[in-house]
């Protein structure tokens, strides 16, 4: 049984609740290990990969300039074997809980124009993602097409994939790569096709199908008061040459917040970006690393950022943001943004191209200074390094 040596360098930013993720060179046939840190058991969750083991554990808490030393041992089974988050499935949805408790549940389904994750469970128990419209509600619910924590575009080869209205496009659950519990993070890798509605007639298939798209969501296991959840979303033009019009009405990774938090109702909504904006005014269609939603939920200030990872698409991403409650990423919709028709952010995949989105959206009690989202936003975008012996 081989050990490694691992340590870890905080760098020059404070990390806290942090995902950590090195590949440890090992021989072909090791696929277990456990990690320690003098006589403390760490949990640690281990994938095979081409040249060794990705290990993952999350680093508590480790100021900035500091190291930490753990010890791997390779080829050892852990002695826990609890799950820290369990993915679940089921009929059409599959549940993430961590610790036990729930935290969202990804649904899909032939009634739904495009997958979703509803609810999401913030830091205090409660839902912090707006409620389904559904015909039962009773009311009308503006933008109905909001439907929680969702992927999608307006013009996609002419198709409108973002709203529900007559002929919208869609987004059809394919088939899921992965599902994985683990004491460190929990895995849903699911694949799906981008249809527009002439010809679709129902299951995938029969569909002329536009795009094809890879989402893995990635949910750590945090304490309560905080949920990280990351999203690496792969969009393919398998079929086609794919052009993304120049539109506002769209979102890699998109939110529409629960109704007590939205900056219109007065009740304390505030919207914050990695620039310094302050709500729609100096948010709306701005270049940032980050955008931050917060506002109460039942009396407790919750928040919501999503972070723009460096590698993503256009980085740093425009935010179609609004007082009513929607945060969405859209590195497309120039013309809009800028009040420009010369500015055009269109763009075209040529067949078998692909187009990357990688996102954190973290979850917390308070707003942005409250979440120390600044320091956080470097945690993902310039995670510790780790150096192994």
């Amino acid at each position: 049984m081989a050990t490694v040596k691992l340590t870890v360098h905080a760098g020059p930013h404070n990390r806290i609740n942090c995902p950590v993720s090195a590949v440890v060179e090992t021989a072909e046939s090791a696929t277990t290990a456990t990690l320690s840190a003098g006589d403390s058991k760490i949990p640690c969750q281990v994938t095979p990969v081409s040249g060794g083991l990705q290990v993952n554990f999350i680093i508590d808490n480790l100021e900035a300039g500091q190291t930490a030393e753990y010890e791997l041992a390779i080829g050892k089974d852990s002695e826990d074997r609890g799950h820290g988050v369990e993915v679940t499935q089921g009929e059409n949805e599959v549940s993430v809980s961590i610790g036990g408790q729930h935290f969202t549940t990804y649904c899909y389904g032939a009634e739904l124009a495009r997958p979703l994750l509803y609810p999401v469970i913030g830091p205090y128990g409660d839902p912090v993602t707006r409620r389904l419209a559904t015909p039962a509600d009773g009311r009308e619910m503006d933008h109905h097409h909001h439907r929680s924590i969702w992927i999608a575009h307006g013009e996609v080869n002419g198709a409108d994939n973002w709203s529900e209205g007559e002929s919208h496009g869609r987004i059809l659950h394919r088939d899921f790569e992965s599902l994985e519990s683990g004491p460190v993070l929990g895995r849903i890798v699911s694949n799906s096709d981008w249809v527009g509605m002439d010809g679709w007639t129902g299951p995938p298939g029969r569909n002329r199908e536009i795009l094809d798209q890879r989402a893995e969501w990635v949910v750590y296991n945090t304490p309560s008061s905080v949920r990280i959840m990351d999203l690496h979303l792969t969009l393919t033009a398998r079929n086609m040459d794919v052009l993304f019009g120049d539109t506002k009405e769209g979102g890699l990774a998109s939110i529409r917040v629960e109704e007590t938090m939205e900056v219109k109702r007065d009740l304390g909504g505030k919207i914050e970006n990695g620039i310094g904006g302050i709500d729609e005014d100096e948010t709306w269609g701005k270049r940032a690393p980050w955008c931050h939603y917060s506002g109460p939920v039942n009396g407790n200030i919750t928040g919501v950022a999503i972070m723009d990872h460096p590698d993503s698409f256009r980085h740093p991403t425009h935010w179609h943001v609004r007082n009513y409650g929607l945060m969405t990423a859209n590195p497309f919709g120039h013309s809009y943004f800028y009040g420009d028709e010369s500015r055009r952010g269109h763009h075209t995949l040529s067949q078998g191209e692909s187009l990357v989105g990688i996102y954190r959206y973290y979850f917390h009690k308070g707003d942005a200074t409250d979440g120390n989202i600044r320091e956080r936003y470097h945690d993902f975008a310039h995670p510790p390094k780790v150096d192994q012996d």
